[in-house]
Parts: C-alpha cells; structure tokens; sequence
C-alpha cells in the first residue's frame, strides 16, 4: 500500500487557537483527517506526526526512507532556520512537499526565506489547510504517471 507522512512542525499543534486570522480555524486533527479521507479515496494511507522538536522532525524524515512515497512537511519556523533539517531531507530518496498555511512571501522578510525549499520537491504557500490536500494530489497525481 502506498503511504505519505504528514509531518508538522513547532506550534502547529496550536492551530485552531494560535493566531486564527494568519493560520486558519482549523485544528492540526481537522487537517490530518481532511488529507487522511483524501488518500483513503485512493487507495493511500497517511501517517501523520508533529513536534516542537527538531531532532524528532529530522529522525521522522531519516525513518521514512524506503517506507513513505512523500512526505507533506510544513517544518513551521524551521523552514527559516534548520540547515540540519534540510541536510536530513537530501539524505533520503523520498520527495517533499513544503507546505505553509499563510502566504510567507506577503510576511515579515526573515520569513520569505526557506533553507527547505531548494530540496524539497516543490512549496505550497498561503492556500490555508487545503495546502494540504494540493500536496497530497499532486503526490497522487506524480505517482498516477509513473505507475499508469
């Protein structure tokens, strides 16, 4: 059967609470479910793991090699800051999808800047939760191609 990770960063196990009119209203549960009935259509399975922790972010991306066909991560604030993180990433033979709730282009400068994005296989940004579900179809959608 063919899995995706869900992998979410610092703080967003606050969403629904934190900052509402940036983030959205939606909980991290809502989302998870959302992408999880999404891929289930499609014969998929999804797991999904948080921390405000970056050496368990970089360990759920070590793990996921050979295991997962993508990974959905929005690393949160370590998209800015984690050298360490994207060194994991370009470790593994497992595309990435970096995905941000709001718009980190129309955001503070330090933010405009991902050390992620030139590993990842593509950046979602400012869609909301449903940033989500594009990465899941476009993993789809990828996998649709090279199996059809």
């Amino acid at each position: 059967m063919n899995q995706l990770l869900l992998l979410n960063g610092p703080n967003l196990n606050l969403l629904g609470k934190r900052e509402p009119h940036i983030y959205g209203n939606s909980g991290l549960d809502e989302i998870e479910n959302e992408v999880r009935m999404l891929l289930q259509k499609h014969g998929w399975e999804l797991s999904s793991f948080q921390s405000n922790h970056e050496g368990e972010l970089i360990e759920a991306i070590q793990k996921s090699d050979g295991k997962y066909k993508g990974i959905i991560f929005n690393p949160a604030a370590y998209t800015h800051t984690s050298v360490a993180l994207r060194d994991a990433i370009s470790a593994v033979d497992v595309p990435v999808i970096e995905v941000h709730l709001s718009n980190v282009h129309n955001r503070e400068p330090f933010r405009r800047e991902s050390l992620l994005a030139p590993v990842c296989w593509g950046q979602i940004s400012g869609l909301g939760a449903i940033g989500y579900s594009v990465a899941a179809h476009a993993f789809l959608e990828m996998h649709k191609r090279k199996d059809g």
